[in-house]
């Protein structure tokens, strides 16, 4: 049984992830369920994948979000009973520490069931949708790391992606022993294949992909195209960001505030197939975000072979070695990316690709196989110390 709070047709890596590791399990010949919140207003309902069984459960829309949905503790819990007597689940995988996971958690203990706990998120993460004042939302930070550390410590293994973010997890929310296991990506759905004709952008293009939101900071990524305009004329570098969400009004305004409307693409939404070619149309890859526990988009473009430049911010730098794959820039300074771009797109077509290669390299090692083989050996018993002598 996989828990979670997001799931498709969310958009986020969260539940991409919690998609394609269901996917990947079913594949595999297990029986997957999974509880998640609807997308929409109504009752409890189950719903038949064809990856999963997934138990839907009603939920109310926050006014300060567009598609998160919450679902209210006491519901969650009797919901989680129910589900967990008619499932008999052999292993039970939590992928949040709110509303379903915490619910989640509290029912596999009390029925001995095997736990695992996989953190994709950052408390902080929260704080641009909760209407309170800066002292309270500091407060409310510290209470849910520490609700992380008690609710997941309470199961046989605790996860997530990086060992940056496990070291975080430790730091802030007391869970010592935490195993990094990266998400995992399937590199061949992004390579170029043979006799695919890829036709390139008429100008030097950066590409964003994911939610456009606050943390996301994407209006850096917009201000340091506006800089290099002014600054590298010669470049001509123009942005295509891929994604949705609740900033995109916002990005809008402020692209035709810096006068580069001529030189931003915002697609929104698109197909599988439609970013497969973004990422190999693209020169150079940029996430801008500083609360990336892993950053599944970063990867996929690595496996197009793209090199990238990210925010030296929580796990991303682990992704990026400078001037060999790309280059890490300075959180939230739109003049050092702009700077880090220029050495991107200023180097002749042979560096470029070259550092495309290192990138696809680099992403070579998350194996999603690797990944889903690691959790299966979690679900049937496997001790921290004994994956990590496999990893």
């Amino acid at each position: 049984m996989i828990a979670a709070d997001t799931y498709p047709p969310d958009v986020n890596g969260a539940a991409t992830f919690c998609f394609r590791l269901a996917t990947a399990l079913h594949e595999r010949g297990h029986d997957v369920h999974v509880v998640a919140a609807r997308n929409d207003d109504g009752p409890d309902f189950v719903e038949h994948r064809p990856e999963a069984t997934v138990h839907r459960l009603k939920s109310w829309r926050p006014p300060t979000h567009e598609y998160y949905r919450l679902v209210f503790p006491p519901l969650a819990r009797r919901a989680m009973r129910r589900i967990m007597a008619q499932v008999q689940p052999d292993v039970v995988h939590v992928h949040c520490h709110y509303m379903i996971g915490a619910a989640a958690i509290t029912e596999a203990e009390r029925r001995r069931v095997r736990t695992i706990s996989t953190n994709h998120f950052m408390p902080e993460n929260l704080e641009p949708f909760l209407p309170f004042p800066q002292w309270f939302l500091d407060r409310y930070s510290r209470y849910s790391w520490w609700q992380m550390g008690r609710l997941m410590s309470k199961g046989a293994v605790v996860t997530t992606p990086t060992a940056l973010a496990a070291r975080a997890m430790a730091e802030r929310a007391g869970l010592q022993n935490v195993l990094p296991v990266s998400n995992g990506i399937d590199a061949s759905k992004y390579e170029q294949a043979a006799g695919e004709v890829i036709t390139p952008h008429a100008n030097p293009t950066v590409l964003f992909v994911g939610r456009l939101a606050v943390e996301k900071n994407i209006d850096v990524l917009l201000r340091a195209v506006a800089h290099l305009k002014d600054t590298r004329p010669e470049l001509d570098v123009h942005a295509e960001i891929v994604g949705d969400g609740e900033q995109r009004d916002v990005l809008r305004e402020l692209v035709a505030e810096l006068g580069i409307e001529d030189r931003v693409a915002m697609r929104g939404h698109v197909t599988e197939e439609e970013l497969h070619t973004a990422y190999l149309r693209a020169d150079v890859f940029c996430q801008p975000g500083t609360a990336e526990l892993q950053s599944l988009v970063s990867l996929e473009a690595m496996s197009a072979s793209k090199p990238v430049v990210l925010a030296d911010a929580l796990a991303l730098p682990h992704l990026a070695d400078d001037g060999v794959n790309g280059y890490l820039f300075v959180p939230g300074d739109h003049e050092d990316l702009a700077e880090k771009l220029a050495r991107v797109l200023g180097a002749s077509p042979e560096e470029r690709a070259r550092m495309g290669e290192a990138s696809h390299a680099k992403a070579l090692r998350h194996s999603a196989q690797k990944t889903v083989e690691v959790f299966e050996a979690l679900y049937r018993g496997a001790t921290p110390a004994e994956v990590r002598a496999r990893l």
